[in-house]
């Protein structure tokens, strides 16, 4: 299944407790679209987020941030792993 890593930018008052809500929160909807996210990490000083997910489309892990909590990336982009 294709990778894709989501940025969201300028997230006002981000926290490591609210971004690991908001991933809490993601876990609970992922199923529904065929979506499984893996891994996040913040920038709480910048206000940025990046989440990394297996699932077969764009428009699937969107879906899962607007039903979970309704944070849209601001980009979404295919990734393959480096080895």
């Amino acid at each position: 299944m294709p990778l894709f890593m989501d940025v969201h930018k300028n997230v006002e008052g981000l926290t490591a407790e609210g971004a690991a809500e908001g991933h809490a929160k993601d876990l609970e909807v992922q199923g529904k679209y065929g979506v499984k996210y893996l891994h996040y990490w913040i920038n709480e000083e910048e206000g940025t987020v990046f989440c990394l997910c297996e699932a077969p489309s764009k428009e699937a892990a969107e879906a899962v941030h607007r039903e979970a909590h309704g944070g849209i990336a601001d980009e979404i982009i295919e990734v393959k792993e480096g080895y």
